[in-house]
């Protein structure tokens, strides 16, 4: 599946970068690279409207001025360009995430050794180091979890490495599915089950714990079918989203009878942690 890259030159860069993520997210992008300069954005090239790029209100704000590129990403190109800048990614020295290149760090509880190809979910993003950080903080021994968006499955292997009984990883991209299963072996968690499509695919009405590290829009719009399948007293993790979203997400869950019970910034995107009544 191919990829369009986006890069953008903003200034001023600390506001106008971050109105920018925001609208990009609102019009399909799915993964983000902050640089000195400004951004670097992904999207499927079956998504991507050059039109609606035009369209942002950021684009015609005179408040600032963004000058933007964009380029198609074959796919073998793009574990090359990865390789080039990824560096092993500690998370309260508990756990690490690292490419099979990289050594092995001594007394670290949870080594995953990820090779993410076109799929979001290396650690690097602020949403999955906050994902993993809180699941590093919860007890998951035997319970049965869902992954959500799982990208390259490195959220469901860490829930396995943690003891979780059953674990399911979901994700509607065909290179995140193929990745999640390459990578679940070559970690030794081959009991995942992984699946290809969407929240139609939930198996049970009974998950004790269901992470989803999407972007806001599908967290909305499949708010009701995570609901459906949490069991009562159940962990919902969420993140994926600009931290200015979380009151829009936290007016659906309350509806549902979901009760925040923690949240965690980094930067400017947020992670929820919610328990069903």
């Amino acid at each position: 599946m191919e990829y369009i890259e986006f890069i953008a030159r903003v200034t001023p860069i600390d506001v106008g970068r971050d109105i920018l993520i925001a609208e990009l997210s609102g019009i399909g992008f799915e993964s983000f690279v902050e640089t000195e300069v400004g951004v670097e954005a992904y999207i499927q090239s079956q998504d991507f409207d050059a039109k609606k790029i035009q369209e942002l209100k950021v684009i015609a704000n005179p408040d600032f001025e963004i000058t933007y590129a964009t380029k198609i990403i074959e796919d073998q190109n793009w574990n090359a360009e990865w390789e080039k800048s990824f560096n092993p990614i500690n998370v309260e020295n508990r756990c690490c995430i690292r490419a099979p290149f990289h050594d092995k760090i001594d007394n670290i509880e949870y080594d995953i050794v990820i090779d993410p190809k076109m799929s979001f979910g290396t650690g690097h993003h602020e949403t999955t180091y906050l994902m993993i950080k809180r699941l590093l903080d919860m007890e998951l021994s035997g319970k049965k979890v869902l992954d959500m968006g799982c990208g390259t499955g490195v959220l469901a292997i860490l829930a396995k490495m943690r003891k979780a009984g059953y674990v399911e990883a979901i994700d509607i991209d065909g290179w995140a599915y193929n990745n999640t299963v390459e990578n679940i072996r070559n970690n030794n968690c081959e009991d995942i089950e992984v699946k290809k499509g969407g929240v139609e695919l939930i198996s049970s009405n009974n998950f004790e714990v269901i992470i989803a590290n999407i972007n806001r829009n599908i967290l909305l719009n499949d708010m009701k079918g995570y609901d459906n399948a949490l069991c009562e007293g159940g962990d919902l993790l969420l993140s994926g989203f600009f931290s200015s979203d979380q009151n829009m997400l936290l007016e659906s869950t309350s509806k549902l009878g979901l009760d925040i019970v923690y949240k965690e910034s980094k930067n400017d995107w947020t992670m929820l942690h919610l328990v069903k009544r």
